[in-house]
């Protein structure tokens, strides 16, 4: 499958900064190893079959850049496959390899790799608030050892709410699932509660922390007459296509490979709210 232009792209900064680590440590061992492979380490909390498309494109944005994995660069892969438990361990592997560079694919294997080392330049593949999760000092003046790029973008959340809007002309209530305490959300929330009152629509923050809670949060949505959802967390999104499925849900774009998609609402066709 040809990888998505889009996730190319994001990938290529992502090599940019990537090439700035590589030329940095080449520059400062030419001297006494200039037969040298940079190792970089990729940490990702998921598997390879749930990033195939991203390693893809990870991989073209390197060769793009003249590196070539097993020629003049060596990659050591890490997978929790889905088991967070161990990603302080597999962190703890890739700074015992003493890899050149760690690459994060998420906030928390970049949490877990800050833990591990403060030697070891980091790069986030992505990361929603990078400052509020103490990753960095600032976005202009990263400082420490990590360093990449930033999906936080709170604004896309009001654009959410005017397409749902133009789904469904008579949607007035909107359920927004989530945790409150994660790191930018607090400013996504902000941008769909102005975008509700814009165009009519009352939002209602069902905060979830815990997995166990999914389900009842749910009732409570349905229970309120709320026929859209949406949604801030990819393991929120999941438990409610395995166990809903009925009402339309705006979501982020990892959705579309955990099979989401905008859909009318079985109980009201028309619309309604």
């Amino acid at each position: 499958m040809k990888p998505n232009s889009g996730l190319i792209a994001q990938h290529s900064v992502l090599v940019v900064a990537l090439c700035a680590v590589f030329l940095a440590f080449c520059a400062s061992a030419e001297a006494q190893q200039p037969t040298k492979i940079p190792r970089l380490g990729f940490l990702s909390a998921t598997s390879p079959d749930a990033n195939s498309a991203r390693i893809a494109a990870f991989r073209q944005g390197l060769h793009d850049a003249g590196y070539m994995e097993g020629k003049n660069i060596l990659i050591e892969w890490r997978w929790a496959e889905g088991h967070f438990d161990r990603l302080p361990s597999l962190a703890a592997e890739l700074v015992r390899l003493n890899v050149d560079v760690i690459v994060s694919s998420g906030p928390s294997p970049t949490r877990f790799s800050k833990q591990a080392t403060t030697m070891i330049p980091i790069v986030m593949a992505q990361a929603g608030d990078p400052v509020g999760s103490g990753f960095v000092a600032s976005l202009a003046r990263p400082g420490g050892n990590v360093t990449g790029l930033s999906t936080l973008a709170p604004e896309i959340s009001g654009k959410r709410v005017e397409l749902l809007k133009e789904i469904v002309p008579k949607l007035s209530r909107l359920a927004v699932l989530g945790i409150s305490t994660y790191p930018g959300n607090a400013e996504s929330l902000k941008e769909t509660q102005l975008a509700g009152s814009a165009f009519g629509v009352k939002s209602r923050y069902l905060d979830v922390t815990d997995q166990k809670d999914i389900e009842s949060t749910f009732r409570n949505a349905i229970n309120g007459g709320t026929r859209f959802r949406e949604f801030s967390d990819r393991a929120k999104y999941e438990k409610d296509r395995d166990t809903q499925g009925r009402s339309p849900q705006a979501r982020p774009n990892w959705t579309s490979e955990a099979g989401g998609r905008f859909r009318p609402s079985t109980q009201n066709p028309q619309g309604g709210s």
